[in-house]
């Protein structure tokens, strides 16, 4: 029986309703009303703690000290970063001013959007529906959350959460499936925030479109992990098993396969087995802190690619906790099924290379990634890739950290997504720019009217 409350599709349009009614009263415009309601959010995590630890435990066996890391922490930290600078994003910024208008003085004003739609996933379904949410605050929008009805305990401390501290009409949260989802993506919202996989981003994108809805869409993809004759091995493989292992492996950004150079391919496989079984034991499909599978249909899903080639280590699975061990699997091509599509589970496939050429060759002819990471220590090494190919943001001799700082926007580009967010990145995401040119009432340039004499001998200087 599903712990989740369904909204109906006259429910969802009284809250919009009631929302564009709160917009038009202004408050949500105030720059102190906005601090206020962060520094609320912020108090309800903290009182929501020990819930929100319980739901993801029972949801993804997540243990405390991952919930925390990947999760609450981080938004702590986004909050903070975003009181701090709040004030400063949200002045009239002066611009410079073209000769054609001289007298005149341009500036461009940050507004809210309106009433912003976020539609969260599973994986990390706290920070990815409450992260998004502290830039729609930050600029003064209004929001309404729709949470994944794959992870529902969290959906229900998340609804508990924010209906404890925020009216409707302000922020809301809607519960529900696939129909509520779609149900909300008709509603005239003002702005869309996804985050999920490629084909859903393809739908919201078109329902968006009906309407002309602005949209960030934060997507996936088949993340490179290359690893050059040059890194330091030992190094590299306990930054890249925590990467790839963390949370079982569903993460967006997680390295979803591994290239490496054949001369320490051996050295470095051998290196990530040890720190596999220093992270989750000799048994990890027991061991009480590591994740498991969402549901029953991935669980399916990745048990069906570890046919796909020589498996190094793991392959062991637990049917009823859901869990698949850490596995490294190794002659797989690029033909593979596991290499057709993002495996968003604990399976990571080995290639191996000679020169960079054959990696950049290979990787830029398939969809561009959210994230990539390369160890190496040379920076003709680092230059060559991160020249070379197109990814949404990634690392150098490390792996997920990128995503930590409010000082980086995250985000995809091309199959991988569109928009940014984190930090000021976040605050813009939420804001439309408006441009407002003050003219002088002291004087007037008589030659930009038809009526002027040497009108075109003059613009002709000027526009030459």
């Amino acid at each position: 029986m599903s712990i989740l409350k369904e909204t109906t599709q006259n429910e969802m349009e009284e809250i919009l309703k009631r929302q564009k009614d709160y917009l038009n009263k202004q408050s949500t415009k105030s720059i102190d009303f906005r601090i206020d309601q962060l520094k609320k959010l912020k108090g309800q995590i903290k009182s929501y703690e020990q819930e929100i630890f319980a739901a993801l435990k029972e949801d993804l066996n997540k243990s405390e000290f991952e919930s925390y890391l990947t999760e609450i922490g981080i938004l702590y930290s986004e909050i903070d970063f975003t009181l701090k600078n709040v004030r400063k994003w949200t002045k009239a910024k002066k611009v410079k001013t073209a000769l054609t208008h001289f007298g005149s003085r341009g500036y461009i004003i940050p507004e809210p959007y309106g009433t912003a739609l976020i539609i969260a996933p599973w994986n990390y379904p706290i920070q990815l529906a409450l992260s998004p949410l502290i830039g729609a605050i930050a600029a003064g929008n209004t929001a309404i959350i729709k949470p994944s009805e794959l992870t529902p305990h969290v959906s229900k401390v998340i609804s508990d959460l924010i209906r404890s501290a925020f009216p409707v009409e302000y922020i809301a949260v809607v519960e529900g499936g696939v129909k509520t989802s779609q149900s909300l993506l008709k509603l005239d919202t003002d702005y869309i925030f996804f985050t999920g996989s490629v084909n859903v981003g393809k739908a919201v994108m078109e329902a968006a479109s009906r309407r002309l809805i602005p949209v960030t869409l934060e997507l996936g993809g088949k993340s490179p992990c290359i690893v050059h004759k040059d890194a330091n091995v030992k190094l590299a493989a306990k930054r890249i098993i925590f990467g790839k292992f963390t949370n079982a492996g569903q993460t967006c950004i997680a390295p979803d396969y591994l290239f490496v150079h054949k001369e320490i391919k051996e050295e470095l496989i051998d290196a990530m087995k040890l720190i596999i079984r220093e992270f989750y034991g000799d048994s990890p499909v027991t061991h009480d802190s590591y994740g498991k599978i969402v549901n029953s249909f991935h669980f399916n899903r990745l048990q069906g690619y570890l046919g796909n080639g020589r498996i190094l280590t793991g392959g062991e699975y637990d049917e009823g906790t859901l869990k698949i061990a850490p596995t490294i699997m190794d002659d797989v091509d690029w033909d593979s099924p596991v290499m057709q599509e993002e495996i968003f589970g604990p399976i990571f496939p080995v290639l191996e290379y000679s020169s960079l050429d054959e990696v950049i060759s290979s990787i830029n002819k398939r969809p561009k990634p959210l994230a990539l990471y390369l160890f190496t220590d040379s920076s003709a090494v680092e230059d060559q890739i991160t020249g070379s190919i197109s990814f949404g943001g990634g690392s150098i001799n490390d792996t997920l950290m990128h995503i930590a700082t409010p000082y980086l926007p995250f985000g995809g580009v091309g199959e991988s997504g569109i928009g940014s967010y984190h930090g000021m990145s976040s605050f813009q995401t939420f804001s439309h720019y408006k441009s407002i040119l003050k003219q002088t009432n002291k004087f007037d340039f008589s030659f930009k009217y038809p009526s002027a004499r040497s009108g075109l001998k003059i613009m002709r200087k000027l526009l030459k």
